[in-house]
């Protein structure tokens, strides 16, 4: 079953680069841009109303590329699209910035997409994913909840 094309919710968070982000160098770890998307996405669900996602939505795909250096200090956004949602799975495309820092100009520092999958949150359903709840699909395509 093909999914529908979803224009639009976005999750934003903003943070700064911490010395635990970084190695002896100061430029961060990789590992730093998947923290950061998560939160920007954690932002998302929470925007749309739906506080239990994460335990039953892991990733089965995940890619990136990197762009730019991170550094010790910097202001960084990390942006989060839904692009997509299918019977069980959900498509997301993201991109994080680094800001003006230092006399750099603002850069896009990694890029990537990632899909999750629904599951049963007891796993009694094993690896298979199951269809999303009717009422997630509705709050993710309506409008930011208050």
């Amino acid at each position: 079953m093909t999914g529908t094309r979803v224009q639009g919710p976005v999750g934003v968070h903003r943070t700064r680069i911490e010395w635990i982000d970084t190695d002896a160098a100061g430029i961060y770890h990789n590992s730093a841009i998947v923290r950061f998307v998560e939160a920007a996405e954690a932002r998302l669900m929470a925007e749309r109303g739906l506080p239990g996602y994460f335990p039953v939505a892991p990733r089965v795909h995940y890619e990136v590329d990197f762009e730019s250096p991170l550094f010790f200090g910097q202001d960084v956004s990390a942006v989060v699209e839904l692009v997509r949602i299918g019977a069980s799975s959900m498509t997301f495309a993201f991109e994080v910035w680094g800001e003006r820092f230092e006399g750099r100009q603002r850069r896009r520092a990694a890029h990537g997409r990632y899909v999750t999958a629904h599951i049963d949150r007891d796993h009694r359903s094993g690896a298979a994913s199951v269809p999303w709840p009717p009422e997630w699909v509705t709050a993710l395509r309506g409008p930011v909840r208050s």
